[in-house]
């Protein structure tokens, strides 16, 4: 499925090749990298393209992703849905220089409304590195509850890291949507 949604100051829309270099610009920055288990550290252009040859057309909501497109600007980051043990799993990064301005908060909220109004999922799984109250604020914001502690692998840190594990049922999700 490719959609595009768009929210009350930005686009978020299918990922292109165009986007590579920004990808690699805010990605190749640890305090960005060293917050997200799948992405190594130091990120290149060339990790980028790789990456953006791996993304689909036409996936179920489970697998779609998510450019975060602000006018003007250009590429600022991303929110992506992916298959995971328990079931589908949102993950998402922002540039550092767009912190703290509340788009990530926005972007998680359309693309979590978008997953439950396009799929038939009654949860959605995430989990935040313990040390990231930023992301977790989030989550918690949308309703995501905490359901328990793992190790995960951060590759740009080269080690398991303590995580938050969490999720949003779509009973938590359609309160919130009141």
């Amino acid at each position: 499925m490719s959609a595009t949604l768009k929210t009350r100051r930005f686009t978020l829309r299918p990922a292109r090749d165009t986007d590579a270099e920004f990808i690699a610009l805010y990605l190749n920055d640890y305090a960005v990298a060293g917050n997200l288990a799948r992405v190594p550290f130091p990120y290149r252009l060339s990790d980028a393209r790789a990456w953006l040859r791996t993304l689909r057309d036409h996936v179920p909501p489970g697998e779609a992703n998510f450019a975060i497109d602000l006018p003007g600007q250009g590429y600022a980051g991303h929110v992506g849905f992916h298959p995971g043990e328990l079931g589908t799993v949102i993950g998402y990064w922002l540039g550092a220089p767009f912190w703290g301005q509340g788009l990530m908060t926005e972007a998680v909220t359309a693309a979590t409304d978008w997953f439950f109004k396009s799929s038939g999922a009654d949860r959605l799984y995430s989990g935040v590195f313990a040390f990231n109250q930023a992301s977790l604020a989030i989550q918690k914001k949308l309703g995501f509850t905490q359901t328990g502690q793992s190790m995960l692998l951060c590759l740009a840190r080269g080690r398991e890291v303590e995580h938050i594990d969490t999720i949003l049922t779509r009973a938590a999700w359609m309160e919130r949507s009141k």
